[in-house]
């Protein structure tokens, strides 16, 4: 089952569902929350040995994740370490004020105002419990500051913020003001939270792990996506013609190679046929540089409709290296004009950026829009000005709001590409695809890899998966093989790597 991530509405609806059935009480969840977070941090930091000279600054918020953080202080204190509390003021719930409580025989609280920096000297770890999933505004303190500048010194004290670095939108991962602390380590409560995957947040948080405070799985939440079913992607046997005949339009002589390893990467994905179609006097150049990939040449969007009459053809790919201008937009007219599903990308969406609607209007459900930032920006730029900036108050518009609006809209499949893809369709699922923490491949940022990605996704569409469904696989498929290249990829290495990655996961279904 595929891990799903939430709101912080959603983590509150837990909450309260499970105190309503008598599963826990609130004081019950705050202390498995701050026992399992010092557990977790002498697992990830097992060098962190307790006693003798080592130091904690513990930093509490007024709500419950300052009442978290007076129970890391407790359970550190049990294990021998020297802590020193500084706690916001404010109106706390009765549960924080209680955790609050059972720490002051074991040590003083000082009180952590808006300028107050505490000092560093001696800490060996500093927890930051401040605010968490509850920041609804920004805030003024000083200690965001020192968390973050602690977080980047090479050789300070460890910084673990509990559930969220202090500043931002755990729905979004933005920062709400102009200042959001940093973590070495962040701790998630039962399951981890939207933001700790979207923008720049993942490099905020440092290493995130999970801390299971024992309530049940509610099944909310929006899917992470992970591996494909083997058998959703595996060939199982028949003629070449059972496995789908995806089509690629190409562009111009001398503009080729990004069609081309479109081409390459649908075959490689499976399809079982896989025909580029160019102008004529690029066909001569491309031939030259495939075999396993037929060719047609198509001049003008007439020749195209023609081709296209085929029955047999089953999914359409097209934008890499086509060249934007009124030929472009014939050809794409041309292909959403027929009653295969289309997979637009890079030219074939600028071509109309300056009338999106026309676009739109065009699409069917089962249709594919793979924008990255600027092109997204360029089609629905009311929701890209939404995600621009520092948000003012939480919860903030996330990445994934804006995906889910932009296929309603445009009433097709949105990829909205980045290390924080998001997969959205216009009946409302939605799905999330993170290659941070682990799963990070910097080395993806190359020319060609979005377009070898357009071709995975076109190559699925015509084996028989929905939209959906093809950009899901498609995009984990896209980051697992530019994992197993590794550092100095470049494009081709993605495709090329597929049937390493494909034995793999056979052999762990067996």
């Amino acid at each position: 089952m595929a891990m799903r991530v939430l709101t912080a509405d959603e983590m509150r609806a837990i909450e309260r569902d499970a105190m309503e059935r008598g599963l826990a009480t609130g004081r019950e969840l705050m202390e498995r929350a701050g026992r399992g977070a010092v557990r977790t941090i002498g697992a990830h930091w097992p060098d962190l040995e307790p006693g003798g000279a080592r130091r904690a600054v513990v930093l509490c918020g007024p709500g419950n994740n300052g009442g978290d953080g007076f129970v890391v202080a407790r359970h550190l204190h049990a294990l021998g370490w020297r802590c020193d509390l500084y706690a916001m003021e404010g109106a706390g719930g009765a549960d924080a004020a209680a955790m609050r409580a059972a720490w002051e025989p074991l040590g003083l609280v000082h009180r952590l105002g808006p300028g107050d920096r505490p000092s560093l000297e001696g800490a060996a770890l500093i927890v930051d419990a401040l605010f968490g999933t509850g920041l609804s505004r920004p805030v003024e303190l000083a200690a965001i500051a020192l968390l973050r500048e602690a977080a980047r010194a090479d050789g300070g004290p460890r910084v673990v913020a509990l559930d969220m670095p202090s500043g931002r939108c755990a729905d979004s991962g933005r920062r709400i003001g102009p200042d959001a602390a940093e973590a070495n380590l962040t701790l998630a409560f039962h399951a981890p939270k939207r933001g700790h995957y979207l923008g720049d947040a993942p490099d905020a948080c440092g290493a995130l792990r999970v801390v299971d405070i024992g309530l049940p799985d509610a099944g909310a939440g929006l899917p992470l996506i992970d591996a494909p079913r083997w058998e959703t992607i595996s060939k199982r046997g028949g003629h070449k013609y059972r496995h789908g005949h995806a089509v690629i339009l190409g562009g111009a002589s001398g503009k080729g190679g990004a069609a081309r390893m479109a081409a390459q990467a649908a075959l490689r994905i499976g399809a079982g046929l896989v025909t580029l179609v160019v102008p004529p006097e690029a066909i001569v150049e491309n031939a030259a540089r495939l075999d396993a990939v037929m060719l047609h040449a198509a001049g003008d969007a007439h020749a195209l409709r023609g081709f296209l009459s085929d029955a047999r053809l089953n999914a359409v790919g097209l934008g890499p290296g086509l060249g934007r201008g009124a030929a472009t937009r014939a050809w794409v007219e041309a292909v959403l004009d027929g009653p295969r599903a289309a997979v637009l990308d890079a030219d074939a969406l600028t071509a109309f950026e300056d009338r999106p609607e026309a676009l739109f209007d065009l699409l069917r459900p089962g249709d594919v829009l793979t924008p990255h930032d600027g092109e997204f920006a360029r089609l629905f730029p009311d929701l890209a000005l939404e995600l621009s900036g520092e948000a003012a108050t939480g919860p903030a518009a996330s990445r994934i709001d804006a995906a889910r609006a932009a296929a309603r809209r445009a009433g097709a499949v949105i990829l909205l590409k980045g290390p924080d893809s998001i997969v959205a369709a216009p009946d409302g699922r939605a799905a999330l695809h993170a290659a941070v923490y682990g799963r990070a491949v910097p080395w993806l940022a190359t020319a060609g890899a979005g377009d070898t990605l357009t071709g995975m996704i076109t190559g699925l569409v015509a084996r028989g998966l929905g939209g959906f469904e093809a950009v899901s696989a498609a995009v984990w498929l896209h980051v697992e093989a530019a994992r197993r290249a590794g550092p100095g990829l470049i494009a081709e290495d993605i495709a090329s790597a597929l049937p390493g990655l494909f034995r793999d996961l056979a052999a762990a279904r067996q």
